[in-house]
């Protein structure tokens, strides 16, 4: 099958009983035995769950990958990625990377007895310099967030590998449909589903794929012994939102394409940050390696903080909001979200300046957001 048939497809069998078309929702914590000679496929879910193992399911197929295992939240999803580390190791974090990423490496896992240094995933030679003899995985994302730099992902494996290293990848921004980091050699790959994988903005979950039987092994009792695992009715709202990410990722991309061409020739802002722009440092690796540029943009305001700011709150049509990747749209200001574990300095080295705002375009008419966004700008610099 291919990609719009199996999400869905995959594991979505009619049910027998009834024959309905979708899945039934199975809220139940516990399920029956029969007896004690035979162990049910499905006995407590915080274990297991039908519609959770139909999710399952369905992200591996999208991502290419043998295993899945799904989670309450994206960052839970990473975390249980970090369960391969035991006190004593020292793990490599890309310097371009989520904020909550960031949190965990910084103020979490040393107090575990696990070193993290950094490495700059657009220059692969990094790794080498930064690897240790305790050094055992590293993790980055590409397109990032929220400046939207492209790295060479193969480049990246490659260097990683040549210090026997495991490679986490988390393909949040550009969802299964744009890229699939298995094919190019990385070791799991990790989804915040709550955003394009589900959609619509009303659900939290996460995910973790791999080809490797050891590493899933380890993931899975992480999540049955930690209890981080997504309720049934997360699962089958997810499955729903699912079914339409090949659809709604093509009217993502080409609003996506539409405002950020439209922000690079406006007067007051200084800078666009979109692949799918010619300009753009990062446009032939992300043209050669995704399959379109994606429904993500950031774009610096060319006046003060305070006007950047007020750009930010007078929006109509998007809404001032953290997260992405639902239909709607969404403006965001990462100091005081996704990035406000930072500090400023961390932040400007990273290259996010406090006059840079964050977009997830949706599936709105795109010259409604267009308007909205000149209108914004209007606003902030009467």
């Amino acid at each position: 099958m291919r990609f719009a048939t199996k999400a869905l497809r995959v594991g979505q069998e009619l049910d027998p009983q009834y024959r309905a078309v979708i899945p039934p929702l199975y809220q139940s914590a516990t399920f029956g035995w029969e007896d004690l000679d035979h162990i049910p496929k499905f006995d407590y879910t915080r274990c297991g769950n039908p519609n959770r193992n139909t999710l399952e399911e369905v992200i591996a197929a999208l991502e290419n990958g043998k295993h899945c295992v799904a989670f309450a939240s994206g960052m839970a999803a990473i975390v249980a990625s970090f369960s391969l580390l035991q006190a004593g190791d020292h793990m490599l974090i890309a310097s371009d990377i989520y904020g909550g990423t960031f949190r965990i490496g910084e103020k979490f896992l040393p107090r575990q007895g696990i070193q993290v240094g950094e490495f700059d995933a657009h220059h692969p030679e990094t790794i080498t310099a930064a690897v240790q003899p305790n050094t055992k995985l590293l993790i980055f994302e590409t397109p990032t967030n929220p400046n939207l730099r492209v790295s060479d992902i193969s480049a990246v494996v490659k260097v990683a590998k040549q210090h026997g290293l495991i490679v986490i990848f988390d393909n949040t921004f550009a969802s299964p449909v744009l890229q699939n980091p298995l094919d190019l050699g990385v070791d799991i790959v990790v989804h915040s589903t709550t955003k394009y994988i589900s959609g619509h903005s009303d659900v939290i979950g996460g995910a973790v794929i791999t080809n490797n039987d050891e590493y899933y092994t380890t993931v899975y009792e992480w999540n049955k012994a930690v209890g981080a695992a997504p309720s049934p009715f997360d699962c089958w709202l997810s499955l729903r939102g699912v079914k339409t990410i090949s659809c709604r990722m093509d009217v993502h991309c080409k609003n996506a394409q539409a405002v950020a061409e439209f922000l690079e020739s406006h007067p007051r802002v200084s800078k666009v940050h979109y692949p799918g722009l010619p300009n753009h440092p990062d446009h032939a690796v992300a043209k050669r390696q995704m399959k379109a540029f994606g429904g993500m943009l950031a774009y610096e305001v060319d006046g003060t903080v305070a006007q950047a700011r007020k750009a930010c709150e007078s929006t109509q049509v998007l809404l001032l909001a953290e997260s992405l990747g639902g239909v709607e749209s969404l403006i965001a200001y990462p100091p005081l979200m996704s990035h406000a574990t930072m500090t400023e300095e961390q932040r400007v080295a990273k290259g996010i300046p406090p006059t840079l705002l964050r977009l997830s375009i949706g599936i709105e008419d795109a010259q409604d957001l267009i308007e909205d966004l000149d209108n914004s700008l209007k606003i902030a610099f009467a």
